[in-house]
């Protein structure tokens, strides 16, 4: 078990392919196909070419804040894709990739971040909660979920994403405690991308790691490299046969970068170095994927110029699309609170329609 080797109290952690896309660790390098990878790939690029395109158009007066993932790809793809359809997902507002690995609708993403509740409709067969925005409350509705799954017995998971900052929250210790204690088959997933908004890594906790957080909770954790798509999807997809044969939660590290701003109303330039930011930028999970199938041979430059171009015009053309949806009416609230209006709510629906009529003669 991978958590048996990589020691995270000794700052060990795990990694399979280095910054350059070369295999350091082939004894542990996962059985995965080309073209899973290249999927793997498709979609990091994808996540990438939205993020830079909606960072234009909320400049634009087109788009309200949102919350790049841009750098932390290759653990949101790497992760989701180790799961099965069956499988549930409670996340945080930054793991795009992964909503887009798990087939949410890139509209709906779009129309979320222009305020339209219709954002957050998740098609049926896709096991996803909503964005949640209070920091660490996902990964209580994820032990919930989990729980839920014991009792039916079940045979699924549920994953679990959570930022550094995030595991400072009362409702993060609350949720990994709770697993541990009832042996849930939970995956927490940090995602350290080393800064809680402009707080460093180094001022959030005295721990050596994020990972050793699981120590205490008795469950078993491990710290990886969070930009080697390898390292994620081994170490989760050990995670998920944990879980499957009843054994329990595990808490991952995932250790990576975060290069563009928290949201779009901050300015990381006032707390981070360009100096910093520069070498950082050098563990960026795409181009590391990108060089190991070059390397391959199943990637060159006329196939990437292709793509580039592909996901570019898919994303104007979707955003263009989202963009002429109507307003969404205030009857909305009524309607739509439950799958059918309570009295109650009829109630106050034919009082706002008088109301109306009032207002306008």
């Amino acid at each position: 078990m991978l958590t048996e080797i990589y020691d995270p109290l000794k700052g060990e952690m795990f990694q399979v392919m280095d910054q350059t896309g070369t295999i350091v660790n082939k004894d542990y390098m996962p059985e995965i196909s080309d073209e899973l990878i290249l999927k793997m790939y498709r979609t990091m690029m994808l996540s990438r070419t939205q993020d830079e395109k909606s960072l234009q158009y909320q400049r634009q007066g087109r788009m309200l804040t949102f919350a790049p993932s841009m750098g932390q790809e290759g653990v949101q793809v790497a992760s989701a894709a180790a799961i099965e359809k069956t499988d549930w997902v409670s996340s945080a507002f930054r793991e795009n990739a992964t909503w887009l690995w798990l087939g949410q609708p890139m509209e709906n993403l779009f129309l979320y971040w222009i305020g339209s509740e219709e954002g957050s409709r998740i098609p049926e067969d896709v096991n996803l909660l909503p964005i949640a925005v209070p920091i660490g409350t996902q990964c209580n509705h994820a032990v919930g979920i989990g729980m839920s799954i014991k009792f039916r017995k079940q045979n699924s998971v549920v994953l679990a994403y959570i930022g550094d900052g995030g595991t400072s929250e009362g409702e993060f210790y609350e949720a990994i405690n709770y697993a541990g204690a009832m042996n849930t088959p939970n995956i927490f997933i940090i995602q350290n991308n080393q800064f809680a908004i402009s707080t460093p890594r180094s001022l959030q906790t005295k721990a050596k790691t994020l990972a050793q957080k699981g120590v205490a909770a008795g469950i078993p954790c491990i710290q990886v490299d969070g930009n080697d798509i390898f390292a994620v999807y081994a170490a989760v997809k050990e995670a998920v046969e944990r879980g499957r044969n009843g054994e329990g939660p595990t808490l991952i590290e995932a250790v990576t970068y975060r290069i563009g701003p928290h949201t779009t109303a901050d300015d990381p330039t006032i707390y981070r170095t360009d100096e910093y930011h520069q070498e950082m930028l050098k563990t960026d999970p795409i181009i590391r994927t990108k060089n190991y199938m070059i390397e391959k041979g199943i990637w060159d430059d006329e196939k990437e110029t292709s793509l580039k171009e592909e996901l570019e015009n898919l994303v104007e053309e979707t955003f263009k699309k989202i963009e002429q949806t109507p307003d969404t009416s205030l009857e909305d609230i009524f309607k739509y609170t439950y799958a059918e209006m309570t009295e109650n709510l009829k109630e106050q629906y034919e009082e706002y329609k008088a109301f109306l009529q009032r207002r306008d003669k």
